[in-house]
């Protein structure tokens, strides 16, 4: 996992994570319901450097922490709570840069070498002739 219990309260405060979390309004964080959304998160980052980059990161670097917990709050908001702006654009914000990680124009800081995949792990495409065409005989 790229963000821990600690790191959403550091982020978010307790009464945040207790709101996103307390199913059954005991007034405590419910860990399993945290946890459940950090692993969830995890996937969603997984799923974007995983072409990029080798899975798992050996020492995830700290700005997917950040991320983690913008993804793991927004996905805790949508289970018919309110989801405030400031939520959404963060979320936004982290998918943006996951982008930008899978597609090369962002590293990974903390990665050997700038991070990015070896070229004979990646997909490559070249143009070739065309087959069809329109008109009469154009094959």
């Amino acid at each position: 996992m790229y963000a821990t219990r600690d790191d959403m309260v550091g982020r978010f405060g307790e009464g945040e994570v207790i709101s996103l979390t307390d199913r059954v309004r005991t007034g405590a964080i419910d860990d399993g319901v945290l946890m459940t959304a950090l692993a969830d998160a995890g996937a969603v980052i997984d799923g974007y450097i995983g072409g990029r980059y080798t899975l798992p990161l050996g020492t995830p670097p700290k700005i997917l922490t950040g991320y983690a917990c913008d993804i793991a709050r927004y996905l805790l908001s949508g289970s018919g709570r309110m989801v405030t702006d400031d939520c959404r654009d963060r979320y936004r914000d982290a998918i943006r840069f996951l982008e930008h990680a899978a597609a090369g124009r962002v590293t990974l800081g903390g990665m050997p070498g700038g991070g990015s995949a070896p070229v004979g792990q990646t997909v490559q495409f070249e143009a070739g002739t065309r087959v069809f065409a329109r008109g009469a005989g154009a094959f």
